[in-house]
């Protein structure tokens, strides 16, 4: 991440700041609630995408944000606001469908906390701005990991869950390869974490055994694979979907918790699908301008 010091005014009178979050897809992933948000989280793997959030910040009379236009409200951001106590405008955009698996929830939180930290000029460590917005998010229930690994970029592997200092995240070496997703609908991530979890963690901490012993791509859609159809959350769409895309020789898995087939290079147009094509993003969050 981006900590460069500056003013948020820029020559051209822009007064604020931009930052961009990578969109983030988990293959599988373990619940760690806690009564403490910043020890709250998960352990699991996943990958930062290309597409992502871009997130404006700017003085306001008034608190609103906006995303894509459109004004809405977002628990998380409005948490991440409230800690900063400062009225400011939100203006977010993405590529990314809402509620579908790719993070855009935690990316609005922690975009909003770096370009907000530059706009007011708060002297916060790239640390504790990960803790704000992770803690946001997980007392909003929209997520446990997302943050921590949009922070990072690249393959990002949860080992501890938590955020900084007591979350710990390592990361599969890979270059900035294509990846292709197609989305199917929306599925909450309330819905998933907020019911009986025991079986998800016990899956999910299988499958992040099995990539800490072989830390490569091809293993981490293998391990989310066999996460997904023993945690019972593959649908008859993703399913069928990822079976395809096994069957032109290519990998794929599910984007928990959600109704998104994810696959490496071009697996889902090989398979027959219109997917859409974006990278690995190898770095993680950064402050724009």
């Amino acid at each position: 991440m981006s900590d460069d010091e500056g003013d948020g005014v820029s020559s051209d009178g822009f007064e604020g700041a931009t930052a961009f979050v990578p969109g983030h897809v988990t293959g599988f992933f373990t619940v760690e609630l806690d009564d403490d948000p910043m020890r709250a989280g998960s352990r699991g793997g996943g990958i930062a995408l290309s597409d992502g959030v871009r997130v404006t910040v700017r003085p306001a009379p008034e608190r609103a944000v906006y995303l894509d236009g459109t004004s809405l409200e977002m628990e998380a951001v409005e948490r991440v606001l409230d800690a900063l106590s400062a009225p400011l405008r939100v203006d977010a955009e993405t590529p990314l469908p809402l509620g579908s698996g790719f993070g855009v929830s935690g990316a609005m939180a922690l975009g909003t906390a770096l370009a907000a930290a530059r706009t007011t000029e708060r002297s916060l460590s790239v640390d504790e701005l990960v803790r704000m917005a992770h803690g946001a998010e997980a007392q909003s229930g929209t997520g446990l990991g997302d943050v921590v690994a949009q922070a990072r970029g690249g393959v990002p592997i949860r080992l501890d869950p938590g955020a900084p200092p007591h979350g710990r995240v390592d990361a599969i070496a890979s270059p900035a390869r294509r990846v292709e997703y197609v989305s199917f609908g929306e599925r909450s991530t309330a819905e998933v974490i907020d019911g009986e979890t025991d079986l998800l963690t016990d899956t999910g901490r299988r499958a992040l055994s099995t990539v800490v012993q072989d830390p490569a791509l091809p293993t981490l859609c293998h391990a989310s694979r066999r996460f997904a159809r023993e945690a019972d959350l593959l649908t008859p769409r993703v399913r069928e979907a990822v079976e395809d895309v096994s069957e032109a020789d290519g990998e794929a898995f599910v984007a928990m918790p959600g109704e998104t087939v994810v696959a490496l290079d071009s697996g889902l147009s090989d398979a027959g699908y219109d997917p859409e094509p974006c990278r690995i993003h190898t770095a993680g969050a950064t402050v724009e301008r």
